[in-house]
């Protein structure tokens, strides 16, 4: 990276070069690009020749520097002879009084050099800013300082009169407030009496004149002279904390504004220094000179070194090994070790690197862009700026920062654990320890091979038939009763929304046990049918027989959900549309399919969707209802019934029959499955693509 002629600062504004020797070697470097090659030997040998410590500029700088360092020396001295000719006691005014005086002495001395060096410039700059503003703080405190202590005579002095007077003319005046409210509210009472107002106002009405009332009297009592001195003694303390957070905030504004204007000059072309100080973050903003930043970063450091790398070596687990569990799986352990612990610590541990990266990463990330800055010309923030923007910039990660931890592992562990099982011999034979097996369970899965791979396509038709037909038809009988209901020429409309809404009020598993015993062998149900057809009918012994009571029995159950959103929005659809439709001699179904269900479709296509995924997963009415039968062992084994879902089918792999393996293997297929058709249905809705109807 060639210096060239010129800098840049925060703004976008470019510098030409103060420093005479980086400019002459930038211009010698611009020449070296734009020159014909025959005459780059002769470029290179001024640029070798150009002198460093021997410059006419270095030495001068140097010696700026050197009386700098003087200056700054005899700053003790200053202090003691400005101190003498202060006579203010407030130790805040002090302060900042004396602060003033020595960056006027400092803005004096470095005003002259500031041709020099863009730094001399700033410090002059800052330092004038700071020996103007401050004094004007201070002076605004004393002020307030005086008339507090004058507000709080005033309260001491009032505190010694004899205020019985107007105490009594102000419980005088709040009996009389009291009473006349007492008459507007009887003056109320008669006015809903009579009929001529709503209960409703009569409420809200009745709440303005106690509020009125209230206020009132608060006023009264704080026209009191002790009441007004006190408030005015509470103003003033006041005043004093936001003055001067106020002032000082103003003029670190103003210094900061001043910096992004002012660029800076620096010797080196590389940023070395985050790449040497990489393995430890918080030590290369110490060294740009960001000390509080630093903080922050060494703290992420003794997390690397002392927890995120010991616990993935081992140290501090419970039972496993850390990175190293996750290979041996606990084999040649302890007989009490398992295989299941070494692979959730080893999980854990690689969370933790993870997280230890992301710390390596942003340390990194910063310094190096920071050092880029600082090569180009623009400023390092400082405290009062790095604050700021963490503020404004930082807010979102700090707000999502615990709940993306407690996410991590509550959620993303059992997910990478569920995903490690499933490359593994997980099974009755193998609870303590088990082994990597690869891709074998998936295949055993797609094959339909084995015992518990066998009735996989089965159950996975059958999973996909109940998930279209239960869904589709409880959308279909909520939208068709949200719409009857919806009609003007319905009456009791209360009351039939009230009936609709009632399989969604009573619990469901208290309807999917009703039902299961209505159909039961001996079931007053099953005792209908025979009567009906003159023949035993048992549905929970019928394979589909017990399908479509499933899915009429999911199409009532979650028809209320789909009503209750369906008439919400059908109430929100303005006439007009509906009136115009019928100027233009539209017929009922036109303006339903054109009107209606358009904007339902954009207004419920992500819950509707939603419903697809929940009955895909839906445990609860196949295990209540017939415990996923009727069983079938010729054709799905002993590990599954006709009615289960897969859903079903991996809680009694899983559960039932310890084939944890497997299991995990067809989760994941069914969550990779629903994820995609899920995302699918949400990228070509409209209302996922925020288009307007």
């Amino acid at each position: 990276m060639r210096y060239g002629t010129t800098i840049m600062d925060d703004i976008g504004n470019e510098h030409p070069r103060r420093n005479l020797r980086l400019a002459e070697r930038g211009a010698l470097e611009e020449r070296l690009e734009s020159e014909p090659k025959e005459k780059a030997a002769q470029i290179k040998g001024e640029l070798k020749s150009l002198p460093r410590k021997e410059h006419d500029y270095e030495k001068k700088f140097a010696k700026v520097r050197a009386e700098e360092k003087a200056f700054l020396a005899k700053a003790s001295e200053r202090k003691t002879t400005f101190e003498g000719s202060l006579a203010d006691s407030d130790p805040t005014i002090r302060k900042w009084k004396l602060e003033a005086m020595e960056s006027r002495a400092r803005a004096e001395f470095y005003a002259p050099h500031a041709d020099l060096s863009y730094d001399f410039e700033l410090l002059a700059e800052q330092h004038r800013m700071i020996a103007e503003q401050l004094p004007a703080i201070a002076d605004t405190r004393r002020e307030t300082l005086d008339a507090l202590d004058a507000a709080k005579a005033d309260l001491e002095a009032a505190k010694k009169e004899d205020h019985s007077q107007a105490n009594a003319d102000f419980r005088r005046l709040r009996k009389e407030r009291l009473k006349q409210r007492g008459e507007e509210k009887a003056a109320l009472r008669k006015l809903y009496k009579s009929g001529q107002i709503s209960s409703k106002a009569y409420v809200n009405e009745k709440h303005q004149k106690d509020l009125a009332a209230a206020e009132d009297i608060r006023s009264m009592k704080q026209s009191l002279k002790i009441n007004m001195l006190a408030d005015r003694v509470r103003y003033l303390k006041h005043r004093l904390k936001q003055d001067k957070k106020q002032g000082i905030a103003v003029l670190n504004s103003d210094i900061s504004d001043l910096r992004r204007k002012t660029p800076i000059e620096v010797t080196k072309r590389c940023p070395w220094i985050s790449y040497l100080t990489f393995p430890l973050p918080g030590l290369g903003q110490l060294l740009l000179g960001q000390t509080f930043k630093s903080i922050f970063f060494f703290i992420g450091s003794l997390y690397i070194y002392l927890i995120a790398i010991p616990y993935a070596l081992g140290r501090g687990n419970y039972r496993g090994q850390g990175l190293f569990g996750l290979v041996s799986l606990a084999e040649g352990a302890s007989r009490l070790d398992r295989s299941v612990i070494f692979m959730i610590e080893g999980v854990i541990a690689i969370i933790l690197l993870l997280i230890a990266f992301l710390i390596y990463y942003n340390s990194f990330r910063d310094v190096n862009r920071n050092e880029k800055k600082m090569i180009s010309g623009i400023r390092l923030n400082n405290w009062f700026e790095t604050k700021t923007a963490a503020k404004h910039k930082g807010f979102p990660y700090f707000a999502s920062s615990p709940s993306a931890l407690v996410t991590l592992f509550i959620v993303l562990l059992p997910i990478a654990v569920t995903v490690l099982i499933s490359f593994t011999n997980y099974d009755p034979t193998h609870q303590s320890k088990f082994n990597w097996i690869g891709l074998a369970n998936y295949k055993q899965i797609i094959l339909g091979q084995g015992i518990a791979g066998g009735p996989f396509w089965l159950i996975t038709g059958w999973t996909l038939i109940w998930t279209l037909f239960a869904t589709s038809l409880a959308i279909f009988v909520g939208f068709v009763l949200a719409l009857l209901v919806n009609q003007d020429r319905v009456y009791g409309k209360r009351f039939f929304r009230t009936i609709y809404l009632l399989p969604w009020a009573v619990p469901a598993f208290i309807t999917i046990m009703f039902f299961s015993i209505m159909f039961s062998p001996n079931g007053p149900l099953t005792a209908l049918l025979q009567q009906l057809t003159g023949q035993v009918i048992n549905i929970k012994e019928s394979p589909w027989g017990t399908r479509i009571v499933l899915i009429l029995l999911q199409g009532w159950l979650g028809s209320s959900y789909v009503f209750l959103l369906c008439t919400g929005i059908l109430q929100s659809i303005p006439k007009d549309l509906y009136e115009a439709a019928n100027i233009d001699g539209a017929t009922g179904f036109q303006q339903t399919r054109h009107i209606t269900i358009p904007i339902l479709l954009f207004q419920t296509a992500p819950l509707m969707i939603g419903q697809y995924t929940f009955n895909f997963n839906n445990f609860s009415i196949i295990y209540l209802f017939n415990g996923g039968g009727p069983f079938e062992p010729s054709k799905y084994g002993n590990l599954a019934g006709s009615s289960d879902l897969l859903i079903s089918y991996i809680y009694k792999l899983t559960i039932q029959k310890q084939f944890q393996g497997i299991g995990a293997a067809i989760t994941m297929i069914v969550s990779l499955v629903l994820i995609f058709f899920t995302w699918i249905g949400f990228s070509r809705s409209k209302s996922f693509r925020e288009e307007k109807l």
